[in-house]
């Protein structure tokens, strides 16, 4: 079977976007890919390459537009990819998935929740990811609740959040140390029963951070959207930075997004607004 996708990045966090709209790729293995194929084409020398094969899917409630489904470089699915979501926003409007253009929402089904897509101006987009959630039991996470987010985990003092995925927020003074020992200790810690994305940030001032992110069945990565909003809101909760609708400009390696939480409706939701990039096009026989 030949399959068509679009190569896109966000930040240099990179995506095969496949227009799985008719349906007719079957993740389960019978017709189309299974986690195996996933990962063979996620490999840079022999596949396409890519952090994660992103699928446009349709929507399961119909007040919804899509359904947007997200698997890593090892074949497993997750629940979340915000760099993912700014290419699947402008994916849909440049192959005319949608009627909807520049100004209007987006509503889009992931695994877990439902998140809000707009293309601004100058072709970047603002995702509105909803709000944090800190009960251990829904991240999943196996410690008692603590009031401020912060708990020890193999010996290192994390902050605990999901944003429809596990984050692991480390706060550091060296942002340039080897991350990979300490990132893989977290990540294989039983007190993650699903794994977890490791978050190494420096402080710059109440304005600004840098990040680096250590991704489940990725590793290292050039940005994440979703840890940079699981960092601002966590560095919020701490009160390290005041995040209430006043940007936090976090810088990754692979350039800078903005992120502030939104109160709406009495809620808190998280908002990210960042570029996203198409880079080519093809097709490849599975």
């Amino acid at each position: 079977m030949k399959i068509n996708f679009t190569k896109m990045h966000g930040l240099g966090n990179d995506f095969m976007v496949i227009d799985n709209t008719k349906g007719q790729i079957n993740t389960e293995g019978q017709i189309g890919l299974n986690a195996k194929q996933i990962a063979q084409l996620s490999n840079r020398n022999l596949g396409v390459g890519f952090d994660q094969l992103l699928l446009v899917e349709q929507a399961e409630n119909s007040e919804n537009d899509f359904k947007y489904r997200i698997f890593n470089a090892d074949g497993s699915e997750v629940e979340q990819c915000g760099n993912g979501a700014r290419c699947f926003a402008r994916f849909v409007v440049e192959k005319n998935l949608t009627s909807k253009k520049g100004g209007e929402y987006i509503w889009v089904e992931t695994k877990k929740d439902v998140i809000v897509l707009e293309i601004l101006d100058d072709d970047s987009v603002l995702v509105t990811m909803g709000k944090a959630i800190w009960n251990p039991d829904s991240i999943p996470f196996k410690q008692i609740k603590n009031d401020n987010a912060t708990y020890v985990v193999e010996g290192e003092t994390v902050g605990v959040v999901s944003v429809g995925n596990p984050h692991a927020v480390l706060i550091v003074d060296d942002i340039n140390q080897d991350i990979e020992v300490i990132a893989k200790k977290i990540q294989s810690s039983a007190n993650f029963p699903e794994g977890v994305n490791v978050n190494f940030v420096k402080i710059i001032d109440e304005r600004h951070i840098s990040l680096r992110v250590y991704e489940r069945g990725v590793g290292e990565t050039q940005a994440c959207g979703s840890g940079a909003c699981a960092t601002v809101a966590y560095l919020g909760k701490a009160a390290k930075v005041d995040v209430i609708d006043k940007e936090i400009v976090v810088q990754l390696k692979g350039g800078e997004l903005k992120v502030f939480n939104s109160v709406k409706n009495q809620k808190l939701e998280i908002v990210m607004i960042g570029p996203a990039e198409f880079v080519f096009e093809g097709q490849i026989e599975i």
